[in-house]
């Protein structure tokens, strides 16, 4: 058994379907549940005994003491974070006590609970620490991708905070020999992905013919990775990877901002034209920037293929027609998800 943290969300959902599926063995999912954790991502898994689910907070060191000590896990995989730039300006306490604190906090229980461990239960445990590229700033035009190596310089408190947990577990693993592992992906994108982040948004907005918000010029660039690829990289660290090591997950597709959103707007003029509406990309609106904005980041992920031999099976064409395919037949799980919290988020932000 592997416990999960996190696994409500976009990516820690779409890793237990993909872990189950793959392994067939089973998840303890400690999830808070907060507005971007979402149980409706894992109804398939309801009456799956595999699935376990626990409500709580990572901050909570007896309820973490509790699940570690009952379930005797083989691995922890760290997903739970806050994770939107947007949030994290408007609002940075969260992220410090969630990404900062919550992760001390885990590190701390986890510690003592490898501790405990004999033999090769002990030798065979693992710590994977799951975070971000946006940790390394923001790129320079003729600036090389970001490596393993690239010195760390976070531009949003977001950031900040995923730079501070990174530092910890790399801590915990060379004072204490804690076995961890981290991962530094690249922009995700595909099922299940609240509609505070680009690309679902673009979608949500286009099918409701509302303006398409971009973000000053829209030349800001990411790479795009599916997640489905970044859940089968994070299967490779954890059974291969290096105690101690980083490794970059990338999809190798950097796309402008304006970009993605062409390419959505595109494939739904194709899949669910509009009558009223010729071209969705008529609804692109500019909007002032956000404080801060990273201009340009750029994965290379030879490391982890080098070691692991894992590389994006999707490009970001198969990969997005995949996602808005799913998105346009997924609208019960749409229409539950935008709740009035969101709503009200929008409204906030984007006026």
């Amino acid at each position: 058994m592997i416990l999960v943290t996190g696994g409500a969300g976009f990516i820690g959902s779409n890793f237990i379907l993909d872990w189950i599926a793959s392994t067939g063995e089973a998840v303890v999912n400690l999830d808070k549940l907060t507005y971007a954790g979402n149980l409706e991502n894992l109804a398939s898994l309801k009456d799956d005994p595999r699935h376990v689910f626990a409500q709580g907070d990572i901050n909570d060191g007896k309820l973490v003491a509790k699940l570690l000590s009952q379930h005797q896990p083989r691995a922890i995989i760290h997903f739970a974070a806050e994770s939107h730039v947007d949030r994290s300006i408007h609002g940075p306490g969260e992220f410090i006590q969630t990404n900062i604190n919550g992760t001390f906090s885990l590190l701390e229980e986890v510690r003592a609970y490898w501790q405990g461990l004999q033999g090769e239960e002990k030798a065979a445990f693992r710590f994977l620490h799951v975070s971000t590229d946006e940790v390394y700033g923001s790129l320079g035009p003729n600036d090389p991708p970001f490596t393993e190596t690239t010195a760390y310089a976070p531009n949003s408190p977001y950031s900040a905070s995923k730079a501070a947990s990174d530092h910890l577990v790399r801590a915990y693993h060379h004072t204490y020999g804690l076995p961890t592992l981290t991962t530094n992906c690249s922009n995700n994108y595909g099922a299940f992905q609240f509609p505070e982040k680009l690309i679902p948004l673009i979608i949500l907005n286009a099918l409701n013919g509302k303006p398409l918000p971009i973000y000053g010029d829209g030349l800001n660039v990411r790479d795009w990775l599916y997640v489905g690829d970044h859940c089968t990289a994070i299967r490779a660290v954890l059974s291969g990877g290096r105690l101690g090591e980083t490794y970059n997950i990338g999809g190798w597709n950097e796309k402008t901002n304006l970009d993605v959103v062409y390419t959505v707007c595109a494939i739904l003029d194709e899949l669910k034209p509009n009558p009223g509406i010729t071209h969705y990309s008529s609804l692109i609106t500019y909007v002032k920037d956000r404080p801060g904005h990273d201009r340009h980041y750029a994965i290379d992920a030879r490391k982890i293929e080098r070691e692991l031999g894992w590389k994006p099976m999707e490009t970001f064409e198969t990969g997005i027609r995949k996602t808005v395919r799913w998105y346009l037949d997924h609208q019960p799980w749409i229409a539950n998800v935008v709740s009035g919290e969101y709503r009200g988020w929008v409204g906030r932000h984007y006026g």
